[in-house]
């Protein structure tokens, strides 16, 4: 018989049986359904901005507990207040569980600013409002200089800052401090923080207050209400427009005001703004003394360059007779192509001179004569024979066009009966109405002129252009007659009907 294990009796041998995942998810409903959504609280701890994934974890807290938050991804890029360290919020989600370690957190929807965190608010829109009037540029910003022979200092007189800040000129170049005292902390302080800026721009004018090179602005750390003054317009603008460079030594290396956005230079405290403004002696001691060291090897190495340089060259220039040598070769070389070219040229001009004594002989001379003078013969009979020809067809072409210009001149048609009638000025006339009263006409038959006046009379219609007279109701209107020219009758028994 099989041994049997028997389940102890005892309290709540009864009771459900659950897993661990059964549990957590029963827990997780059990909150979401519980609660729903709630107006929660509490000041951001440990926020560290969006994880790799997206999403954002951080814890809310107040004095005596403590909740995890989570807010997604999604609800993350659509928030209009972003998470920070140290900012009071009301976040509006639901509470839920995670059961991968069994601890309850909220679910953030919707942040808010609450206390702390509408300061953060006002600061965040005050941030944005000045950066668009570009007060924080880079652009805008000064250099420090190297050497100021006098730092302004704004702070206060009795704090721990103003001797950090002279124990951090202890062992520099020798510099004039000029303080300004100022609330750094409080009601008024941001207003004397801006008219210490102010003032320390104006000073050179008077004797005994010189003007300074640099101006540095501190004050030790503290929390946001501590060191709001220094988040004031105010104070932001008369930052911005100081003609002298500024370092601001705000709060710690973690904290971070406006004014520290706006200045030329921003030191994680105010010995390091000291340490920043003038150098060390020390240090520049073992600067200018690199230096030197470093020019005279510098120095040293180019002396030593040069002479190589030089002894390069000198080794490579040639020796005097090298450089006479070749010209000479050359001279001689010449020399003796001149004397051959010499003696070449005269046998030349020798064959030339035979040669032309050879064609001066008088009988090739004679001959050449003859020949010349029958091609000239031969040439004198063909140019008259051409010149005969041309005038005779020039001539032919002359009388061609003589009659031609007989029968279209104009006194072959005056023959036939017609006249010309031309003006004082000896323009010819073709109307009636061009010509005026008294004017003299010349008036040229076929065999001779005849001078005449225009009388007062009236235009006729001619060539189908008709003109009307102009209408005079005291003179008489005259109509002369009108000639008619009879047409002869030429031997081929037509008639002429026109001019031409």
């Amino acid at each position: 018989m099989a041994d049997t294990q028997t389940k102890p009796a005892g309290k709540g041998a009864n009771a459900a049986e659950f897993t661990v995942s059964e549990l957590s998810g029963a827990i997780k409903r059990a909150l979401e359904d519980g609660f729903g959504y709630i107006r929660l609280r509490g000041e951001i701890s440990g926020y560290r901005g969006p994880h790799a994934s997206g999403h954002c974890y951080f814890t809310l807290k107040d004095q005596r507990a403590r909740i995890d938050a989570v807010i997604w991804r999604g609800v993350f890029s659509r928030l209009r207040i972003k998470p920070e360290e140290g900012m009071e919020v009301i976040a509006t989600g639901k509470v839920s569980s995670y059961p991968g370690s069994s601890k309850y957190q909220i679910v953030v929807d919707a942040l808010e600013p609450a206390g702390l965190g509408a300061m953060m608010a006002e600061l965040e829109e005050r941030k944005k409002r000045l950066t668009a009037e570009g007060l924080f540029d880079e652009a805008r910003k000064k250099s420090i200089p190297f050497l100021p022979t006098t730092v302004g200092v704004i702070t206060s007189p009795t704090g721990a800052v103003i001797r950090d800040i002279l124990a951090g000129f202890t062992e520099r170049f020798p510099t004039h401090v000029l303080l300004w005292p100022a609330k750094v902390q409080g009601e008024g302080s941001a207003q004397q923080i801006a008219r210490a800026i102010q003032g320390m721009n104006a000073l050179g004018t008077q004797k005994g207050f010189p003007k300074p090179d640099i101006i540095i602005v501190a004050r030790g750390g503290g929390s946001l209400e501590d060191l709001w003054s220094f988040n004031d317009e105010a104070v932001v603008r008369a930052a911005a427009q100081s003609n002298i460079p500024l370092i601001a030594a705000v709060g710690h290396e973690t904290d971070w005001t406006l004014i520290d956005l706006v200045a030329d230079a921003r030191a994680p405290t105010p010995t390091k703004a000291a340490e920043w403004t003038v150098p060390k002696y020390a240090d520049l001691i073992a600067d200018l003394a690199d230096r030197q060291a470093r020019l005279r090897v510098a120095i040293r190495r180019r002396l030593e360059g040069e002479r190589t340089h030089l002894k390069a060259a000198a080794r490579g220039l040639p020796r005097l007779d090298d450089l006479v040598t070749l010209p000479r070769q050359r001279f001689d070389m010449l020399e003796r192509r001149l004397a051959q070219a010499l003696d070449a040229n005269t046998r030349a001009l020798h064959t030339r001179a035979t040669r032309a004594s050879s064609r001066l002989n008088p009988t090739n001379l004679r001959q050449r004569v003859a020949h010349a003078s029958q091609r000239l013969n031969t040439s004198a009979s063909r140019l008259d024979h051409a010149l005969k020809s041309s005038i005779v067809t020039q001539r032919k072409a002359l009388n061609a066009n003589g009659k031609l210009l007989h029968s279209l001149g104009y006194r072959n048609v005056l023959g036939r009966g017609y006249a010309i009638v031309r003006d004082q000025n000896g323009a010819m006339v073709r109307l009636a109405n061009n010509v005026a009263i008294g004017t003299r006409l010349d008036i040229e038959f076929a065999d001779g002129h005849l001078a005449a006046s225009a009388d007062e009379g009236t235009a006729g219609t001619a060539a189908g252009n008709t003109t009307n007279p102009p209408k005079n109701d005291t003179a008489p209107t005259a109509r002369p007659a009108k000639k008619r020219t009879k047409a002869t009758k030429t031997k081929g028994g037509g008639s002429q009907g026109s001019l031409f």
